[in-house]
């Protein structure tokens, strides 16, 4: 298995994915509803989402869980946790596990030590603190890092910074995956309501991110279609390769090349999309 062909959640690979659930793990009467929303990949919390006192029923619930023909992603804790090793050796095995999300990763290190203990699954790294976005190429070029995601809520606890001086990580976040050759990251939680949501998805597009962490399934759909290739974009991609040719046959000068490697990445995308 290698970072490009890593196991699928839903119909949308994880690379792809776009709205990315979180789920409480002791809330299991929400595990069905997560998993039929529109949700490309459905991640059940061991970690924050759950307090210290019910993490041991959490952790039974979302193995069972996934251990009866359904499938998922799991927040596992902090590897500086005593949690993180019980999470662990509860999810080794499970037949619908597809991958973790390992929580407050700050190192190459953390990645490469919790894949040796799920062999042949990828790794989500969360990022959530001034030293992992310092870190963030290293914990990006890690083998088994699938793509990387921004837990903002902790990062701007951490570094004591307005949401409106986010740009800067999101931005290290963008370049990291690029040059780790991964792909793009995952944005934080949407935590606006749903009339603020579009604003929120404008800024996640803007900055290069491609995927968005969801805290309610109601959210998933509006992210999913934000997140997608757009009409616009659509009919552009398609006018841009009729014109210059699907191998560049047409190429008049060097400011092309780029337009039509972007509009078979749109065709791509639609592709994969569609077929969810």
């Amino acid at each position: 298995m290698t970072r490009t062909t890593a196991p699928q959640t839903l119909p949308v690979p994880a690379i792809h994915a776009r709205s990315w659930l979180l789920v409480p793990g002791s809330r299991p009467d929400r595990f069905d509803d997560a998993t039929h929303s529109a949700a490309d990949a459905v991640i059940f919390d061991l970690e924050d989402g759950v307090i210290p006192s019910a993490k041991a029923v959490a952790r039974e619930r979302v193995t069972e869980y996934l251990s009866t023909g359904h499938i998922g992603w799991v927040r596992i804790n902090n590897i500086t946790t005593p949690d993180w090793a019980i999470d662990l050796a509860a999810l080794r095995g499970l037949p619908g596990l597809r991958g973790v999300m390992l929580a407050k990763t700050e190192s190459g290190h953390q990645v490469d030590r919790t894949a040796d203990e799920l062999p042949g699954l990828p790794v989500l790294a969360l990022v959530e603190s001034a030293r992992g976005i310092e870190f963030a190429f290293d914990i990006a070029s890690a083998e088994a890092t699938i793509r990387l995601a921004f837990g903002t809520g902790d990062f701007r606890r951490d570094t004591n910074v307005g949401a409106d001086a986010l740009a800067y990580a999101r931005s290290r976040l963008v370049v990291a995956s690029r040059a780790a050759d991964i792909a793009g990251p995952i944005d934080g939680p949407c935590v606006t309501g749903p009339a603020d949501l579009p604003a929120e998805l404008a800024v996640t597009k803007s900055m290069g991110m491609s995927g968005k962490l969801c805290m309610h399934a109601r959210d998933t759909a509006t992210v999913n279609l934000a997140l997608s290739p757009q009409p616009d974009e659509v009919a552009w991609a398609a006018e841009t390769i009729d014109r210059l040719g699907p191998a560049g046959e047409h190429v008049a000068d060097g400011s092309d090349l780029p337009k039509l490697a972007r509009a078979h990445r749109i065709n791509h995308m639609t592709g994969i999309f569609a077929r969810a």
